[in-house]
């Protein structure tokens, strides 16, 4: 055998155990969603307050191998409706997005007109201070190779919020100052 020949050989032998990893793998398990520097108002719950406000969101791949990498430029993203929660504080079903909500190709959530209001004040109407409710959310979720992350959820506050609430009735003229949640 010549010294190509075993050259040649030795680096395909080279190429193979290093496609295999040595028996390992490192395969996606999760994506983690976040909003760095957001406050989140429960789990998973983050308010978009103002028109033209924005969330920047980061899709984080968790892998097999303990490892972790920012997807948030690799991600599909997904925005809808939240199925739960479907109306605006005006008892209005929400728009689609692309109307109210906007998600970009790197996971920038932005408040777009027309501006809406998702929360309601369900403190009875003696009460000096608000009590926030969302009637309405919307729910991000983004996808890779496969793996879709756990949802996010996105009331929005970007107009006046109603004055006589309607959930439940007997708050009716609570939120006279016309405050749009927290």
């Amino acid at each position: 055998m010549n010294l190509k020949t075993l050259s040649a050989a030795l680096a395909c032998a080279l190429l193979v155990l290093s496609m295999m990893g040595c028996g390992t793998t490192n395969k996606l398990q999760s994506i983690t969603l976040s909003v760095p520097g957001g406050t989140a108002l429960q789990g998973g719950v983050y308010n978009l307050k103002g028109d033209g406000s924005t969330l920047q969101l980061k899709a984080t791949g968790n892998y097999s191998d303990s490892k972790t990498k920012d997807l948030s430029h690799e991600v599909t993203w997904s925005l809808i409706i939240d199925p739960t929660y479907t109306v605006d504080a005006f008892d209005h079903t929400l728009p689609a997005p692309g109307q109210t909500i906007e998600i970009s190709s790197t996971g920038l959530v932005t408040a777009i007109e027309p501006a809406t209001c998702t929360w309601i004040d369900v403190a009875p109407a003696s009460s000096t201070a608000p009590s926030w409710f969302f009637v309405g959310a919307y729910q991000v979720t983004a996808t890779f190779g496969g793996v879709i992350s756990q949802p996010i959820y996105i009331p929005v506050a970007s107009s006046a919020g109603n004055v006589d609430d309607i959930f439940p009735p007997t708050q009716a003229g609570n939120n006279l100052s016309q405050l749009c949640g927290p």
